[in-house]
């Protein structure tokens, strides 16, 4: 997983806020196997190894509920290690009978799809080895094929599920948004990401060092635009990791440069996005 560390920048970790936080580490824990790290009365941090935050919910102490067809999140992907660790979660999450929204084969990885307790959608996917990607120019090849789920379900070997597998990564981050232009400016102009693929004038994929994707846009349903708030559930921010200061800092110029709003915290730099999520740009 060369894509997902240094000299890669890369996505590492989702915050989301949730209506009922005893409710999603039911479903975090024992659906999708990710392990507690952190815990206060309002916020859970979880991990697959023991070590770095992959994602983190918070219940507010007021709820505004996220309208279906806002922007802001439309699925954060986990990356597993192969797919026989893909047909192991898989095996786990039919055995206990919460409903997938969907699997697809995208020609560079195979995925599955479902929604967690407050209609986040979440990827799991496993990517296939980068020699068989291709590439016409600097633009790779994805597709929507129906995912061969008897060959999944045979990877596994009937091995038994013990949590998601330990090195299981924040592999994308896709988003709905309001206008393409703008979000294009932000992400490639702004954070320095590279065009790896347009779909029309309704989709963006976005990576750095060749991956197929580290960051989606999409204006799929025209989603409208809202006013986000401490209290606003679904996605909350993300985090991107780059390779150096000296890289990070070149980002910081490019997106005073194109008038984004940017903050320097203590240990990371906040960037908010046209729909109004906060990106922290860490360093390696």
């Amino acid at each position: 997983m060369t894509f997902h560390q240094h000299p890669t920048t890369y996505t590492k970790h989702v915050h989301l806020q949730v209506a009922d936080l005893s409710r999603s580490i039911i479903f975090y824990e024992n659906i999708l196997g990710l392990r507690i790290l952190d815990q206060t009365k309002s916020i859970v941090s979880f991990t697959t190894n023991g070590q770095d935050a992959i994602l983190t919910i918070e219940q507010p102490i007021e709820v505004s509920n996220h309208p279906a067809n806002a922007v802001g999140l439309y699925h954060m992907a986990l990356l597993l290690p192969s797919k026989k660790d893909l047909g192991i979660v898989f095996n786990h999450i039919r055995s206990t009978g919460y409903p997938f929204s969907g699997a697809s084969d995208h020609m560079v990885s195979e995925a599955l799809y479902l929604n967690d307790i407050d209609g986040n959608g979440i990827e799991l996917y496993y990517d296939r080895s980068p020699d068989v990607w291709k590439w016409q120019r600097d633009m790779v090849e994805m597709t929507i094929d129906p995912l061969d789920i008897q060959s999944l379900v045979a990877s596994a070997e009937q091995t038994p599920f013990n949590g998601m597998p330990e090195g299981t990564l924040m592999g994308h981050v896709h988003l709905r948004v309001a206008d393409l232009d703008e979000a294009e400016t932000f992400y490639v102009k702004g954070l320095g990401f590279d065009v790896v693929n347009r779909y029309g004038t309704q989709a963006l994929f976005i990576s750095s060092n060749g991956y197929h994707h580290h960051i989606a846009l999409n204006t799929w349903g025209h989603p409208s635009s809202i006013k986000r708030t401490e209290q606003t559930l679904g996605m909350k921010s993300f985090s991107i990791v780059y390779p150096s200061e000296e890289s990070r800092q070149k980002v910081i110029a490019q997106l005073k440069e194109i008038g984004a709003t940017v903050s320097v915290q203590s240990d990371y730099v906040s960037a908010i996005d046209p729909s109004g999520i906060e990106v922290k740009l860490f360093i390696a």
